[in-house]
């Protein structure tokens, strides 16, 4: 793999500011600990990960799985007509205006990949994700509060494009949210989710709990279509419970008029134990890509 000397980089977005205008800073990715990231280290150590998940047989599955889902869905970006007009005219304007171009990918709570094996692994997993499916690195953005003690992540951002989110692991409230910003039947068919598979949360809740305090998630298994990821047992910590979701505009007929019609932003009043950093009251409101950090993979890291 040739080394071409480039570091490992952040670059912060001001809100109002352009997508793809990105300052380069160097940074490390535990506040206060920079000198205890070896980068060069780091860097040998994922290559030397994705190099083990490549000749893995469940990478093979993923692969397959995710090219096979990426073709079938590429006709129907945008919206399915049959499925009548949207009551959130603009989730229906942002689905389609979406530009031409790769597919967009997302990464939340992905943790501290320079100290941590089960991290690690999982930006590994997403490096050959993103080899797989042709997405180039400038069109993945990396967010965890790990990467600058400033950064509160909700997960409330909206999609104007084809997107891919892969949210190995993340708290319910994260998916609640991210359903919720995009909850339109032109938008949610812009979204594929790796994650926590939805049919597993709503399993492991009581139902009146979870239609209660994650009505998004509720919703969604009902619509969803979801396929669950292979995992070896030695990698359970790792990629268990894992799936590949997505929405076709025609399953999400079967959601009544008054699902679209009522859609209030999540308070989570009755979640003492929330899996996510919550924003302070006064910064509610405030796009993703306002206030986070983005952390760019050098680009000789795709192998």
């Amino acid at each position: 793999m040739p080394n071409s000397g480039e570091e490992w980089q952040v670059a912060r977005r001001r809100k109002g500011a352009g997508r793809r205008g990105k300052i380069p800073h160097t940074a490390c990715h535990e506040p206060g600990h920079a000198d205890a990231v070896d980068i060069d280290r780091t860097k040998q150590r994922i290559t030397e990960t994705m190099a083990e998940l490549r000749c893995a047989d469940f990478w093979f599955e993923w692969r397959d799985r995710l090219t096979a889902v990426a073709k079938a869905d590429s006709p129907e970006v945008g919206g399915d007509p049959a499925a009548g007009s949207d009551p959130r005219p603009e989730g229906g304007d942002r689905a389609r205006e979406a530009p031409s171009g790769p597919l967009e990918c997302v990464c939340y709570g992905l943790g501290s990949f320079s100290c941590c094996v089960t991290a690690r692994y999982q930006l590994a997993m997403l490096l050959l994700i993103l080899e797989s499916l042709q997405i180039p690195m400038e069109w993945c953005s990396v967010y965890d509060p790990v990467f600058s003690s400033g950064e509160m992540e909700e997960g409330k951002r909206a999609v104007s494009r084809p997107t891919l989110f892969y949210l190995m692991h993340c708290g319910k409230a994260l998916y609640n949210n991210l359903l919720w910003k995009n909850w339109s039947r032109d938008a949610l068919p812009l979204l594929t989710i790796i994650g926590n598979s939805f049919a597993g949360i709503q399993d492991r809740m009581i139902q009146r709990e979870l239609q209660r305090d994650y009505s998004y998630i509720a919703h969604a298994v009902c619509v969803c279509e979801e396929w669950p990821l292979p995992c070896p047992s030695r990698l359970l910590d790792i990629f268990n419970d894992t799936a590949l979701i997505t929405f076709k505009p025609s399953s999400l007929c079967k959601l009544p008029q008054s699902a679209w019609r009522e859609a209030p932003e999540p308070q989570y009043q009755h979640c003492p134990d929330l899996e996510i950093i919550q924003r302070p009251t006064e910064m509610r409101g405030v796009e993703d890509e306002g206030i986070t950090v983005v952390s760019v993979v050098p680009s000789e890291m795709r192998g």
